[in-house]
């Protein structure tokens, strides 16, 4: 018999069915050993020597290996075909060795983009070794990250700045705090266009000013509105006699955009379905291991030769043979290490018969068909006329464009949702010469002012972050949630990003005392070295000591820093934004107003405290004032209720979130107003609310106890440790619940239970 480990039970189902009989597929549910959560566990002082440990509630999944390995000849290590997948191969190995129970057993590690006989069955057959260079890349980036939490994260506990610091979303959450302060110190500048409503042969078109007294007009040329009354007083009466002078005509076509990759599928989700990065990505890893689409962990745009033979039959069966290019769509792959994974995010079959989804995953398939569909059709062709129009005085010229879509080409099937582009627009100009006489009708004078640099969303930091070359494919949806889950970000009602004061402060001690944590080139450049390790061109350790060696010197210089020094850095960098109208004085006594830190969070206060209690909130874009809070509660609540349909409803009453039909009500704690389905209320309502077992997130560092996640409660979801309580959400990281559980105000009657 013959054993095969991949990393979901829903994976393991679907490969065993193609298997069949002489092999037995399991999971290891993902990883199964992580450093030991206590410091030293890396050793920096011993070639970074780490002591891992099997991650709690684990053990289940290595007795199982160990159990379906007796019975076997071999074993075959398939979990995913990235560095996280190398490396849980070499955990599983190096477990399995140190257990000795591979003696006479053959090991072989084979790795598959998609999920489909023919790519398992191929990969069985060309198995290779664990790629050492992975593997080390896998270590640097783990030892790196480790060292960072450890290392910074109690600077900022004890100064009550923060939960902690990780080494990609701090400068996440630095690129959110630098927009808001070019918003905050944005100044508007005026200015005016000319339009104009231009008839021939009684059909109007729009015309633009262009050339005013010989000069060019350009978008800030007309600087107020004294400018622009010359301009009319000049040009004259309502109705204008003018001519055309010249005529521009010409074809031009429009490229399919590439195949998806992990940032750019994030990205379309996000403006097409609305969906979060880490909501994508769960949905995608479903498709995924139902054998439906390829691995959505990739940064290569390519698409396989047999892939690609498929779409272009599909294609020219359904749409006809023009809509096929003569040649195969190549696209180039922006990213310069894209080397992890062979192929775009794809569906891995291309037939009449699609598969038969619902809910996200049917929406997220959809966008992945079209735009693989599309990637491989001929372009799109449409016919452009420019015209310049002159009034008869000759004083100004006007600019008229049209654009008429002649071939749809791939927008047959798919448009990009770009944020500055709308590729369905389309303006029809009459038919234009040279010597045609045009009346124009109106005149319209139009006022703007310049705009601050638009905050970011999801889909547009992702973008920035993948511009810059920080995170990878496999790290966006994790940074999203993380800045949102440490609260140094929150989204308004536009899905757009603005820091909360804690994101200021982190962001203000970062910069102050890890300038190079922060740095955007400092990031990159250690994401190229981690890239450079797992192509092998850089030696693990000497990747580790050029990194660590400048980082240890900032943590053991930040260790020495008194709290009042920090604050007072921390006000200089913020005072700006605090002091909007720059004044920081005390309305109760006039001393000066500042940051100060508790461990309820930064407020403002008075320099003269005790003798003035006086202070201030920082506001969020949700808590403006005392009151606030609950005004957005109640805003929550108007928001999160919808029609379900069939009668059914979610709503957000004053205990929570529940599902009625106007006769029952059933709560639903568990879900929002974007998780929430009908099936899933159906369900609630037929069956009640299920327990859900308990889910073992790992050790807590500081008192050793474990940390489990309930799905279901009496007030929702929460974590607890030793006899510690907090609501969440969603289940949270195991940093994050170690963050949570350590900064939760303990109830005096359980202290005597908590042991150090």
């Amino acid at each position: 018999m013959n054993l095969l480990i991949v990393e979901s039970p829903s994976k393991a189902k679907t490969i065993e069915k193609y298997l069949g009989a002489g092999w037995r597929v399991i999971a290891s549910v993902g990883h199964v050993r992580d450093l030991v959560p206590e410091n030293g566990s890396v050793d920096t002082e011993h070639d970074f020597a780490m002591r891992w440990q099997i991650m709690p509630g684990k053990e289940k999944q290595i007795k199982q290996i160990i159990t379906e390995l007796n019975k076997a000849d071999a074993i075959y290590l398939a979990s995913d075909p990235d560095r996280e997948g190398e490396a849980i191969a070499w955990h599983i190995l190096d477990i399995l060795n140190a257990k000795k129970v591979l003696d006479g057993k053959k090991v072989y590690r084979v790795a598959f983009h998609e999920i489909t006989k023919k790519a398992v069955m191929d990969a069985i057959a060309h198995p290779r070794e664990i790629d050492k260079n992975l593997v080390d890349a896998y270590l640097v980036r783990r030892a790196l990250d480790y060292l960072i939490g450890f290392g910074i994260s109690p600077l900022l506990w004890r100064r009550n700045l923060g939960r902690s610091a990780g080494r990609v979303q701090s400068v996440a959450v630095k690129l959110v705090v630098d927009r808001e302060r070019e918003i905050e110190s944005f100044k508007p500048v005026e200015y005016w266009s000319l339009g104009a409503i231009c008839v021939k042969d009684k059909d109007s078109f729009n015309a633009q000013l262009i050339n005013f007294d010989g000069k060019k007009i350009e978008k800030m040329t007309i600087e107020n509105n004294a400018y622009m009354h010359e301009i009319l007083g000049k040009i004259g009466e309502p109705v204008i006699h003018a001519n055309v002078i010249s005529v521009d005509k010409k074809k031009t076509s429009r490229r399919a955009a590439a195949p998806f990759t992990t940032s750019t599928l994030q990205q379309e989700a996000a403006r097409k379905l609305y969906f979060s990065s880490k909501r994508t990505m769960a949905t995608a890893q479903k498709l995924y291991e139902q054998g439906l689409i390829t691995y959505m962990r990739t940064d290569a745009t390519n698409l396989s030769a047999d892939a690609v033979s498929e779409i272009r039959a599909y294609i020219g069966k359904n749409y006809g043979e023009k809509f096929v290019p003569k040649s195969p769509n190549v696209y180039v792959t922006k990213s310069k290490n894209a080397q992890e994974a062979h192929e775009a995010i794809r569906p891995t079959h291309f037939d009449e018969n699609k598969p038969e989804l619902a809910g996200d995953e049917a929406k997220l398939y959809d966008l992945i068909w079209k735009r693989t569909i599309a990637c491989q059709m001929t372009n799109a062709e449409f016919d452009s006329v420019a015209a310049d129009i002159e009034i008869q005085n000759k004083s100004a010229v006007f600019h008229a464009v049209g654009t008429t879509r002649t071939f749809d080409g791939f927008m047959r099937v798919y448009t990009e949702d770009r944020d500055d582009t709308d590729e369905n627009t389309e303006t029809k100009l009459p038919s234009l010469s040279v010597g045609d006489e045009i009346q124009i009708t109106e005149l319209k004078p139009e006022q703007h002012f310049t705009q601050p640099p638009a905050r970011y969303t999801e889909a547009s930091l992702v973008k920035k972050l993948e511009e810059l070359g920080i995170g990878r494919p496999s790290t966006y949806a994790t940074i999203m949630s993380t800045i949102v889950d440490r609260k140094y970000v929150e989204q308004d009602k536009q899905r757009r990003f603005h820091p909360t004061p804690g994101g200021w402060v982190i962001s203000a001690y970062l910069s102050k005392y890890f300038d190079d944590l922060v740095d955007v080139n400092f990031t990159a450049k250690t994401e190229d070295t981690l890239d450079d390790v797992s192509n092998g061109k850089q030696n693990k350790l000497d990747a580790l000591r050029a990194f660590w060696g400048p980082t240890s010197e900032m943590i053991d210089g930040a260790r020495d820093i008194k709290t009042a020094d920090i604050i007072n850095s921390i006000n200089e960098i913020m005072h700006d934004h605090l002091f909007t109208d720059g004044n920081d004085k005390c309305p109760k006594c006039g001393g000066k107003l500042g940051i100060k830190l508790s461990k309820y969070g930064a407020f403002i206060g008075c320099e003269n405290y005790p003798k003035c209690d006086y202070t201030q909130r920082l506001g969020n874009i949700d808590t403006q004032s005392e009151n606030s809070e609950n005004t957005h509660e109640s805003e929550q609540k108007k928001n999160s209720n919808i029609d379900l349909g069939d009668g059914i409803s979610f709503r957000v009453g004053k205990f929570g979130p529940y599902v009625t039909d106007g006769k029952k009500n059933v709560p639903a704690k568990q879900y929002t107003a974007d998780t929430i389905t009908l099936d899933i209320a159906r369900d609630l309502l037929e069956n009640g609310v299920k327990k859900a077992e308990p889910i073992n997130l790992g050790d807590n560092p500081v008192t050793g106890k474990p940390i489990f996640y309930y799905p279901t409660g009496r007030y929702g979801a929460y974590i607890s440790s030793n006899r510690v309580n907090v609501s969440v959400k969603e289940q949270p990281s195991l940093d994050t619940a170690i963050d949570l559980i350590n900064n939760k105000k303990t109830s005096p009657k359980f202290k005597r239970g908590l042991r150090k």
